[in-house]
């Protein structure tokens, strides 16, 4: 059985894998949900907080147990995985990365919509806040739900709250000897109309995994799909 540390997108805190997180359980693995400093149920102010301070952070959950972890980053959470990687290499098994943004050394996260036509994403719908810290939501956000029952789009969007500039504009800063050396999956997300398919698969062209999982729903499988989600991070495990 494995040990899995997950880690959510953009406005997203630990709260969106309480299903996946379950499932995992059932299957007698161990499930740690990792809050990132600022968001979800955490409040530190963003002006004390860097990506770097939050690569850190996962690292401490990481290195909280010696057992090495499968680390899962969905959507801007591969940005923080790639980073987390870089400071714990040898204490990661694997890296999967859940139709998330997987970038090379010195790109940051905005980087990625420059991968494909800006006529294959949705229009930005996004602001920043009036300090200027942090982005927020602007219009409905529900697409990256389409395939979620309605009542659990709802208790998504009443949680979301807004994310960090710096979480999308920081530079990766990666290495071929300590990012580089850890294994690393893609689950696809086939429906995504956020980080759609061929933004997925232009990523992996320039950063490829050893592995890559398909799975048939939207940007926000924690929600949409649990069950499939749990299934082939269960497959991933034993392979690994």
């Amino acid at each position: 059985m494995a040990r899995f540390v997950l880690v959510a997108g953009a406005w997203h805190g630990a709260w969106c894998w309480e299903f996946v997180a379950s499932l995992l359980e059932a299957k007698g693995h161990r499930a740690e949900p990792a809050e990132l400093p600022g968001m979800g149920a955490d409040r530190t102010p963003f002006d004390r907080l860097d990506l770097a301070k939050w690569a850190r952070s996962v690292a401490d959950v990481v290195n909280a147990d010696p057992e090495p972890v499968i680390l899962v980053g969905h959507s801007r959470g591969g940005i923080v995985i790639s980073q987390t990687a870089e400071l714990v290499p040898d204490s990661i098994r694997l890296s999967i990365y859940l139709t998330a943004i997987l970038m090379k050394n010195g790109e940051s996260g905005l980087d990625s919509s420059q991968l494909v036509p800006v006529d294959a994403l949705l229009p930005r719908a996004f602001e920043p806040t009036t300090d200027g810290l942090a982005f927020k939501v602007v219009t409905d956000p529900s697409p990256s739900y389409r395939h979620s029952p309605p009542e659990l789009v709802e208790r998504a969007l009443e949680r979301m709250t807004p994310e960090p500039r710096f979480a999308l504009v920081t530079p990766l800063s990666l290495s071929a000897e300590r990012y580089g050396r850890v294994r690393r999956a893609y689950v696809e997300c086939l429906a995504d109309e956020t980080v759609p398919l061929t933004l997925q698969r232009a990523m992996q062209a320039r950063e490829p995994c050893e592995i890559v999982r398909s799975i048939e729903t939207d940007h926000c499988p924690a929600y949409s799909a649990p069950m499939q989600v749990a299934a082939v991070l269960d497959e991933l495990a034993a392979l690994c």
